[in-house]
């Protein structure tokens, strides 16, 4: 799978985090695959951004429709962490994209929908997908997947909950995948900073800030069950409590609907 030189070399720009790396496919399975592949052999904290993917897949194995000119990176490092700190690391993301997406369009036009969406307008606009390795009480490596619709809304997406937008077509200033990549990579690394200094509850209480629909009804569909009530917040392992007739519900995974 050929590498190439980018356009723009994020690691050589001045907002890129020290110590971290940069690997560019011009194609690509997917780069969630491409990092799981590499993780083992990696010496640094180490981002796959991908051209195009021929076999991009979503949260629960969903198809993810990545056009040429959208963005499609994965973020592998080592954070010295167990599974469920790890799976933290979804919300700090979530506030890195916010703030990445701020720089090209209103920040009052994006939200956070729980547990791994940023919307625009409210459509969809990104994605979050985490995997981990290892079978100890640590993580051997974590991959954080990005894939944000910045040029294009991917075709045949049909009956989708929150139909998929672009920044483009939202009127947000336009962005090409390498210098969007130089501004999310620096606000991941403040994100990290942040949760080592001073722990979850200050990414907890950021990511509630920007939270779509708090204090509104809204629908969590489980495995098995459909739960509608009040969203209140998320708690302190980053499960959704909602506030329903039966009192408070804590909903660890579900798909969420408005």
């Amino acid at each position: 799978m050929p590498l190439q030189l980018l356009s723009i070399d994020p690691t050589q720009d001045a907002l890129w985090p020290e110590g971290v790396l940069c690997r560019h496919h011009d194609t690509v399975d997917n780069t969630m695959a491409e990092a799981a592949r590499l993780a083992p052999r990696l010496e640094a904290p180490t981002w796959f951004l991908a051209d195009q993917q021929t076999g991009a897949r979503g949260r629960r194995g969903k198809a993810w429709l990545s056009p040429p000119g959208n963005f499609a990176a994965t973020l592998v490092y080592r954070p010295n962490c167990t599974p469920q700190q790890a799976s933290l690391r979804s919300f700090m993301a979530a506030i890195a994209l916010f703030e990445a997406l701020a720089m090209y369009v209103d920040r009052t036009k994006l939200s956070l929908k729980w547990p791994n969406d940023v919307l625009l307008n409210g459509g969809k606009i990104a994605g979050i997908l985490l995997e981990t390795s290892g079978q100890g009480p640590y993580v051997d490596w974590l991959a954080v997947g990005i894939g944000v619709n910045l040029a294009h809304v991917p075709d045949n997406v049909r009956d989708a909950a929150f139909p998929p937008v672009s920044l483009a077509g939202e009127g947000g200033r336009t962005a090409t995948p390498s210098e969007f990549l130089i501004r999310l990579a620096a606000d991941y690394a403040t994100q990290e900073s942040k949760l080592w200094e001073f722990g979850f509850e200050i990414i907890r209480s950021d990511w509630l800030r920007h939270a779509a629909r708090l204090g509104e009804v809204i629908t969590a569909r489980t495995t098995r069950d459909e739960i509608t009530g009040t969203f209140d917040t998320i708690d302190h392992d980053g499960n959704l409590v909602l506030i329903t007739p039966e009192g408070p519900k804590v909903i660890p995974a579900a798909d969420i609907y408005f």
